[in-house]
């Protein structure tokens, strides 16, 4: 909760969020806990008459501090001109903070994410020879992913690097993205346990189908569309050999039914689908359009979730859909927009929970790409994203600074890990 609170009355320790847009003060984020005198004389030298505070996000006040900034000798000497030296300091050490913190931040969800793909890739190949022992990692690697997700924070779905393995990089973006649906949902851990090894296994079949059968071409025969349609079939065989509940097995048999009964192998319909299956079915599309693993043309995320709106809402479950794009936004990360300032910028973080204003880099050609600050939209209340643009249409010296991936890669976060945003220090919770 924020109120609002005279400049005058401001404290070292109080958590301010200013409104007048990215180019009305020199702080490099809008929303921050004030840490030093020199942040107050800036702030008080802007002119505005109240800011909004939080007092949840502030810490308890110095007395003492609090002292030093109060009466009229204090008034006297803030009412002067911010001495420009120690303003250009202050500016400088905080945005070298909010970079390391966003450095950090960083590195750990990519850590994580190349941490989930080896466990995959582990219990993949633990498949033919310990199918048993593979059921077990991959569950183990579903209950780390829920410990993680499993929480009351509001969660971050986050552009990652990803990794070359593309098998890898398809299963953890169905297996994270459906869930964190299935949380949404509000299913319960076994039913989220069995979603989530179902979705980190759902091709597990095409171990056993010849590499060229392995993804549907748009030329393909009869005969091939056949070999290709068989990994549903093997994939429950192994599954079975895997010891995998039955709630995950209907997973791997479904996943490529649909909700109008277009789908196969048994063109199931409605309600004869799993709930899992059909978030499974879902964001198995979704990769798929965005990373086509066949000669497909690849389409943005934004595009991706256009397509499965105009196209998929009677082929998949209306409330599945409609939580996907809730959750995901118009513009998911990996997204290339212009800003309604007409800057350029990738989303590179979405909050599940408030999609919208999508936490964005922008190309400033003023500051290297090393050194620039993600935006967070939702604290921009004058700035917001005009449209998505394909690669293409972006001049050649914004993609090479901007630079997004062939390959669109999610992880997620709890944004209390995020704070650094706030000017906080990261926090850290319990792998």
């Amino acid at each position: 909760m924020s109120a609002t609170i005279a400049v005058e009355d401001l404290r070292v320790g109080m958590f301010v969020m200013l409104d007048g847009g990215w180019l009305s003060h020199p702080f490099p984020l809008s929303s921050f806990r004030i840490t030093t005198q020199e942040q107050l004389a800036t702030l008080r030298g802007l002119g505005l008459q109240r800011v909004r505070w939080s007092p949840e996000k502030s810490e308890p006040l110095d007395d003492s501090a609090a002292g030093a900034t109060a009466g009229p000798a204090a008034d006297d000497a803030t009412s002067a001109a911010p001495n420009q030296a120690q303003e250009a300091a202050a500016t400088a050490e905080l945005r070298k903070r909010s970079l390391q913190q966003q450095l950090e931040s960083s590195q750990r969800c990519e850590r994580q994410h190349a941490e989930a793909v080896k466990a995959w890739r582990e219990s993949m190949d633990l498949v033919t020879a310990r199918p048993q022992h593979a059921a077990q990692q991959s569950e183990a690697l579903t209950r780390a992913l829920l410990g993680r997700m499993l929480t009351d924070d509001d969660i971050a779905i986050r552009l990652v690097a990803g990794s070359g393995d593309r098998a890898a990089s398809h299963a953890l973006n169905v297996g994270v993205i459906s869930l964190l649906i299935g949380r949404t949902l509000g299913l319960t851990e076994p039913e989220l346990v069995d979603l989530g090894v179902g979705a980190l296994m759902h091709d597990v079949g095409k171990l056993e189908v010849a590499d060229r059968f392995r993804h549907a071409e748009d030329g393909s025969n009869a005969n091939e569309v056949a070999a290709y349609r068989d990994h549903v079939a093997k994939g429950v065989a192994v599954g079975q050999r895997m010891g995998l509940s039955a709630g995950a097995l209907r997973v791997l048999a479904q996943h490529h039914e649909h909700a109008d009964g277009s789908g196969f192998p048994l063109k199931l319909a409605g309600e004869r689908i799993t709930m899992a299956a059909r978030v499974v079915s879902l964001i198995n599309r979704y990769d798929n359009l965005c990373n086509p693993q066949s000669r497909t043309p690849q389409l943005t995320p934004h595009e991706a979730v256009s397509v499965l709106f105009v196209q998929g809402r009677n082929r998949f479950d209306p409330a599945v859909l409609n939580v996907f794009i809730r959750m995901m936004g118009v513009y998911p990360a990996g997204s290339l927009v212009q800003l309604t300032d007409d800057r350029f910028a990738l989303v590179v973080g979405v909050n599940s929970s408030r999609p919208l204003k999508p936490r964005v880099l922008v190309h400033d050609a003023k500051v290297p790409r090393h050194e620039a600050l993600v935006l967070d939209l939702e604290t921009q209340a004058n700035l917001g994203i005009r449209r998505s643009l394909p690669a293409a249409k972006l001049p050649p010296a914004v993609i090479e600074y901007l630079d997004p991936r062939p390959r669109v890669s999610y992880y997620f976060e709890p944004l209390a890990r995020v704070a650094a945003a706030d000017g906080d220090a990261p926090v850290e919770l319990a792998a």
